[in-house]
């Protein structure tokens, strides 16, 4: 729906999004109103006729624990009303996967989980198209990756290993996995031009998203090894949606629950949202909402949000 407001010489358009949020639009005065009523009009059209789309926001969150944090996503979601949300460490089998909740708050969901560890969702309030589970080419029991196509944008959630440490074996499997991660990302952008790789990369890509640089320096999160492997992924043409914009110094998406690490701010930069280049090129704002991670029993995580200026209905404007 579209309002139109004339103030005494100032016309603004009245973009009513599906949450309740304004966007704005200065109208020339040789714009004339439909109707007048001494110094104020309101007019109510269909907004799309005029070409007005809502953007489209897409997040990632690791809630390390669905069962515990549904509330929390819930409320989040009518918060924020994102269009997709992609969920890391579910921590639990598909059977038990909370479908009918999700769709209560107007959701679809798909999911690969398992019981106890990793997992990973998809939500959306568009239709879930073409979803594959899975790095098709690794053999894998865990399971850590999922794709779906929404309005057009493939969206792959990825939840990638810890490592534990480095020279550990799981950290030789982090890098191997990794790898094939690449891979696989690099044949999805030959078929889907606009992707976006979100979710928890258990990567500091550089020094700016770290606490602490000096104290982490070759450990596990910041090792070059893995931070190379970050890097393959911005070499396939993907853009940090985080670093496209200005941000304040110190933001962090991960916090240890141990030594005040969130009151003290000791954390580091490792849940991201890459995008190919067509929607970098519509990408508005990208930005880590650590709102939630204030409330009792939160996650560890904060989620990260971007907002590309795609129509629910079609590609980049």
């Amino acid at each position: 729906m579209l309002t139109l407001a004339l103030d005494t010489g100032l016309i603004k358009h009245h973009h009513l999004l599906a949450d309740g949020a304004m966007v704005n639009r200065r109208i020339e005065h040789d714009e004339p109103p439909c109707f007048c009523l001494g110094h104020v009009a309101t007019l109510i059209i269909d907004g799309a006729s005029l070409g007005y789309h809502p953007d489209m926001k897409i997040a990632s969150w690791n809630v390390n624990s669905l069962k515990v944090r549904l509330p929390h996503v819930i409320d989040w979601l009518a918060e924020t009303q994102a269009d997709v949300l992609c969920l890391q460490e579910t921590k639990m089998e598909d059977k038990v996967f909370p479908y009918a909740e999700l769709e209560a708050a107007g959701y679809r969901a798909t999911h690969n989980g398992q019981k106890t560890y990793n997992g990973v969702a998809i939500l959306a309030r568009g239709e879930l198209e073409d979803v594959s589970f899975n790095i098709p080419a690794f053999v894998d029991e865990q399971k850590r990756v999922l794709a779906a196509t929404v309005n057009g944008v493939r969206i792959i959630c990825a939840y990638m290993p810890n490592g534990q440490a480095v020279g550990s074996d799981k950290y030789e499997y982090k890098l191997r996995w990794l790898h094939a991660l690449t891979d696989y990302v690099r044949d999805e952008l030959q078929r889907w031009p606009q992707l976006s790789l979100l979710g928890d990369y258990n990567i500091a890509p550089d020094d700016r998203d770290v606490h602490d640089p000096v104290a982490w320096k070759d450990q596990i999160l910041c090792s070059e090894p893995e931070r190379t492997a970050f890097r393959q992924f911005l070499d396939l043409g993907l853009a940090d949606a985080f670093r496209l914009f200005d941000q304040p110094e110190r933001i962090f998406s991960w916090w240890d629950y141990r030594q005040m690490g969130f009151r003290r701010n000791h954390g580091m930069r490792i849940d991201h949202i890459l995008l190919s280049a067509p929607l970098a090129g519509v990408c508005r704002a990208c930005l880590v909402d650590k709102t939630p991670r204030k409330l009792e029993r939160p996650s560890d995580h904060a989620p990260v949000l971007a907002t590309l200026d795609i129509a629910a209905d079609s590609g980049p404007r």
